[in-house]
């Protein structure tokens, strides 16, 4: 038996209104088209990819030109994510020094990102050819 006046346990990525999240795409886009993305180039949506998966943030205002997620933006910030760090210098894909708790926090991210944006696509691998 539930008491009515009892608070609800929050889920601690739960997005602050219910979000209407599409089936995610599994595009490829490629890292060039994604530094294309970043606010500030009209006709371009605002994207952010974390390993891997790219989400779109457009009309988010705390990715917008001067605000301070938009270091993000139109990159694969996964080691700084995974940091909790804004520097720009950190903004890069590989995460492989990161420790087992910073890891973690790069795995809360994309968690975070998955339950609020939507997967537009799969960023295209450092290594591979242009499509």
């Amino acid at each position: 038996m539930s008491d009515a006046s009892a608070p609800q346990k929050k889920e601690r990525f739960a997005p602050k209104q219910p979000v209407n999240l599409a089936t995610p795409k599994d595009d490829v886009i490629t890292r060039d088209y994604l530094t294309k993305c970043d606010g500030t180039n009209e006709g371009f949506p605002t994207l952010v990819a974390i390993k891997g998966d790219v989400f779109d943030v457009s009309g988010k205002d705390t990715y917008a030109p001067g605000k301070n997620y938009h270091v993000f933006t139109g990159k694969e910030p996964n080691r700084a994510l995974g940091l909790s760090s804004l520097e720009l210098k950190d903004c890069i894909s590989d995460y492989s020094d990161l420790t087992e708790d910073k890891l973690k926090v790069l795995n809360d991210w994309h968690t975070f990102f998955s339950k609020r944006y939507n997967i537009v696509g799969r960023l295209q691998p450092e290594n591979s050819a242009s499509l």
